[in-house]
């Protein structure tokens, strides 16, 4: 799929001392001692509707993942997919009475935009589920191979007792399991199933809806299993760090995470399970069916991009928290103040400053305090000066370079 062009990432002097993130499967936060290159997979958009803040949250998040990787000398093999053919999709098409490969298209198209104008690396592989049938039609039939596969009325499920490993990413109780499947659009109640979470693989062709012809019938793929497919096929098993909101954690992550052990038979799926918190507005989380959603786009029609950014940045991305309307005021004048601060000719040194910010985003991506020690090397600037003429020019790189954040 067409992404869309990444931004360059200025080089700073040194390098820092390695990642390191809050791991959802062990509850710690953990080296992520990537391979070359470093590999990431982060679960993408369902294109039924604008990109909201949450979504921006969520991205921007592991965009400091491939920043901070990147500035330690690593390459990074970035992917994403794109569920461009789900239930959400098909009900708001059917909504609408728009066609819901338009649908999906538009609103790709504007995700595009909203991630280019916040200065997000682009993915090296942005992968509809659409154009990866092929691949998801031959992960089921490997699972099938493994035994790993039952058929229900013309539905293939993936029996969840295959993998011994089963709840160890999200570590919950099965009653808990089962409550989130429920809410997670999964079928924990539907008679003849071996065990409530078993989860679909492939679905058998519905009148109305879109299908694809298969070895065991024409169907669409369920949702785990995309991601499965178009991971292994473009990053391979145990690739660095699986990333995601933490609404993925159970039951996406989890189950995902045992289709891919099971197929393959190596452990374990991924090295690393990152996630980010929820954002709330008006007191709820937001989500398309509260209508509690604060679009990008409609942001970017009145605010600059990068003090949006700075917005997103000022919350810890592993925290829950609220917008409030006024949060761009603030970002605006963070903005304004550190583009007057780098403006200067000379300023205060900034090998402190930039060993700082290092140390903050290394230490499990912490926006805030690196955010902090530029405003006091700005509000230094501001107050004293300096007689250092690199320095507006280090701090200038090193917000674009470690925050995606161009002065």
């Amino acid at each position: 799929m067409r992404t869309w062009p990444s931004p360059s990432i200025p080089e700073l002097p040194g390098d820092n001392a390695g990642l390191r993130l809050f791991d959802t499967a062990t509850g710690s936060v953990r080296p992520t001692a990537p391979g070359d290159p470093a590999t990431l997979y982060v679960c993408g958009i369902t294109p039924y509707d604008s990109t909201h803040l949450g979504h921006a949250a969520t991205y921007i998040a592991f965009d400091l993942v491939q920043r901070v990787w990147i500035d330690a000398g690593h390459r990074v093999a970035y992917v994403q997919n794109i569920t461009d053919v789900d239930d959400p999709l098909l009900d708001r098409a059917a909504a609408t009475g728009e066609n819901w490969e338009d649908l999906a298209r538009r609103e790709m198209a504007r995700y595009v935009d909203d991630m280019a104008e916040l200065r997000l690396r682009a993915p090296d592989e942005w992968v509809s589920v659409v154009e990866s049938i092929p691949h998801v039609v031959r992960a089921v039939e490997k699972l099938r191979q493994a035994g790993a596969v039952y058929e229900l009325e013309g539905d293939l499920y993936f029996d969840i007792t295959s993998d011994p490993r089963f709840g160890s990413v999200a570590n919950l109780d099965e009653p808990t399991m089962i409550e989130l499947s429920g809410n997670a659009g999964g079928d924990p109640d539907r008679p003849g199933k071996r065990h409530p979470l078993d989860a679909v693989l492939w679905r058998a062709a519905r009148e109305g809806e879109p299908s694809w012809p298969s070895p065991f019938g024409p169907g669409r793929p369920g949702w785990h299993i995309e991601c499965v497919a178009i991971a292994i096929d473009d990053l391979g098993m145990t690739f660095d760090v699986q990333g995601g909101g933490r609404d993925l954690v159970f039951p996406h992550h989890e189950i995902g995470a045992s289709q891919g052990q099971v197929m393959t038979g190596e452990w374990p799926y991924a090295r690393l399970y990152a996630h980010a918190g929820m954002v709330a507005y008006h007191g709820e989380k937001m989500s398309k069916s509260r209508g509690n959603l604060v679009f990008v786009s409609d942001l970017r029609a009145q605010h600059d991009p990068m003090a949006i950014r700075l917005a997103i940045l000022a919350h810890h991305y592993r925290e829950d928290w609220e917008w409030h309307d006024d949060e761009l005021d603030a970002a605006t004048r963070r903005l304004d103040a550190w583009r007057s601060a780098v403006s200067w000719p000379t300023g205060p040194p900034a090998e402190g400053v930039l060993a700082e910010v290092r140390n903050r985003l290394t230490n499990d991506l912490d926006a805030p305090g690196a955010m902090a020690a530029i405003d006091r090397w700005a509000e230094e600037q501001r107050l004293r000066g300096g007689d250092d003429p690199g320095a507006p020019g280090v701090v200038s790189r090193m917000s674009d370079a470690l925050l995606g954040v161009a002065l």
